[in-house]
């Protein structure tokens, strides 16, 4: 068990540190896309995102979550034969579902560009998308795979080239199309994605077929048969396809809604897909942007709370879910902390866009909620619970559908706004709460809430603070990264001062990078 800990925490380590790099390399090209493109291009690339959202629910299936669930349950009865041949199902599966969704949108796109979506600049980019579907639901599926083995990363190292090679494609296509209008862009941004998805399925395949090799050939074949393997994926992939579609057919109808929400508001088409894409394609980008931390560790605690729950050991669930959720509120408040107090400065730096930086302050308080809803989530997914899920999802998502319809007309952009808080937090305490009953956890507000917001707040002050005092000819960046940096340090001397952060967590940190010997001397003393 100790050593399993450990490589959670070190794959977790690697998925954070690629995460963080592939996110700020695509931040850093969001903000060059946006500042050639315009706002306007990305409004209308956000609400071609909508659309495209249901095709890749609708060809990945749920694939990532069944893979990744019969592969850990079958190596948690120790049936490697079993892991094989439920990646080779999920392949088929995945394959189906992807070339299917393929051929719909392809089809689709001039009624869904005309009708649906009120634009025809969106057809083409629809098109293109479309040959895209089926690359990334077996890619989806690898990925299940690779994050139910604990072996990521390989998978990490690949997803950075992946990036980098989209980022290459990408820029490649704009420089044709720079300056020829929204349409141009957006076919230039479709174009090296999908060029790129074609290399991520070769590449990628190529890797699995490598990394399976780990699991051994044994000569002992597996007793499940084919018929009931491919019974216990549909049974988990099935629920959660279609209430993901129906989450994203809803998603998609919000994010149609909101322009022509935002032009019976008064706005012109051109302002209220301007509003949209700084909010939504500016903005929330850059606020989400930091969650990767969150990320890497709730795509691996679904393959460590399905085992928990296969062992039946409950009292190893109720520490990670405590854990799990301790830390997420922590490193949270802190980045909400810093985004409020130096919203302006950032917008300006990254978009030179005023409009953008109040967006930032305004949706920097619901970034605690944000975030924790992703390792809720994981939680409810590892413990089977991925209907309840995805239902709470759907009433998420047809919640935001009315709100769109009847508020956004009269308020505008603020409409929207409250939309998105009102949405987010139902949906993170509905799923909060369910998580608890499942875990048996206890929540401690003071110390998981309170003391992290004490803290942030402390340590922001004291950085604008001590920074005002001193004379620094900076630039505008190393004067923010200035700020930045004695923010976090004094976050988290507060944070030990007050023992918000207490010797159990640190210690299971610390053990998890120890040597294997140490470490297991440690993680005893910790976990017990």
């Amino acid at each position: 068990m100790a050593s399993k800990t450990r490589v959670f925490f070190l794959n977790a380590i690697s998925l954070t540190a690629t995460a963080l790099l592939m996110r700020g390399v695509g931040m850093l090209f969001n903000v060059i896309v946006s500042n050639k493109a315009g706002s306007e291009a990305m409004g209308l690339y956000s609400i071609l995102g909508s659309v495209y959202g249901l095709a890749i629910t609708l060809a990945t299936a749920g694939i990532n979550l069944g893979t990744t669930r019969t592969v850990s349950d079958a190596l948690g009865i120790g049936d490697e034969e079993l892991a094989k041949k439920s990646v080779k199902k999920a392949l088929l599966c995945c394959s189906v579902t992807g070339f299917g969704a393929s051929i719909l949108l392809f089809f689709l796109s001039p009624t869904l560009g005309k009708h649906l979506l009120g634009d025809i600049r969106a057809i083409k980019p629809l098109q293109i998308l479309s040959i895209t579907l089926l690359p990334i639901a077996i890619c989806s599926c690898l990925s299940g795979y690779f994050s139910a083995v604990r072996r990521v990363k390989i998978n990490a190292a690949f997803q950075v080239v992946i990036q980098f090679a989209k980022i290459g494609a990408t820029v490649f296509f704009l420089s044709f199309f720079v300056g020829s209008g929204a349409e141009q862009a957006c076919i230039a941004l479709v174009l090296g994605g999908a060029v790129t998805e074609l290399f991520s399925l070769a590449v990628s395949y190529i890797l699995y077929r490598i990394d399976r090799r780990k699991l051994g050939n044994s000569e002992n074949k597996s007793l499940e048969n084919d018929a009931n393997i491919i019974k216990k994926l549909l049974g988990i992939t099935m629920p959660v396809t279609l209430s993901a579609c129906i989450r994203s057919a809803l998603n998609m109808l919000q994010h149609v809604l909101i322009p022509k929400g935002l032009l019976s508001s008064g706005k012109s088409w051109t302002e209220a897909l301007s509003s949209y894409g700084a909010l939504h394609g500016m903005a929330m980008p850059l606020i989400l942007f930091p969650s990767a931390f969150i990320s890497a560790f709730a795509g691996l605690l679904i393959p460590e709370i399905s085992e928990c729950c296969v062992q039946n050991n409950r009292s190893r669930l109720q520490r990670v879910s405590y854990r799990s959720l301790t830390l997420s509120l922590i490193f949270s408040i802190g980045v909400s902390g810093i985004m409020i107090f130096f919203s302006h400065e950032i917008g300006m730096l990254v978009y030179s866009n005023a409009e953008t930086a109040q967006y930032i302050r305004i949706m920097a308080p619901l970034i605690p909620v944000m975030y924790i809803d992703g390792t809720v989530d994981a939680i409810l997914k590892g413990s089977g619970h991925q209907v309840y899920s995805m239902n709470v999802n759907i009433a998420d998502a047809l919640t935001a559908c009315l709100f769109a319809i009847f508020l956004i007309p009269k308020m505008g952009i603020w409409g929207y706004v409250i939309s998105i808080y009102a949405t987010e937090i139902m949906n993170t305490a509905l799923s909060l709460l369910k998580m608890i009953s499942i875990s048996g956890m206890k929540i401690r507000l003071f110390h998981q809430l309170f003391m992290p917001i004490l803290c942030i707040i402390g340590a922001t002050n004291a950085s604008k603070l001590f920074l005002s005092i001193i004379s620094h000819p900076f630039s505008p960046i190393l004067c923010l990264m200035l700020y930045i940096s004695v923010t976090i340090l004094v976050y988290i001397l507060l944070l030990l001062v007050t023992k918000t952060i207490g010797e159990d967590e640190w210690e299971f940190l610390n053990a998890s990078l120890m040597s294997k010997k140490s470490y297991d001397r440690r993680f005893r003393s910790v976990i017990t």
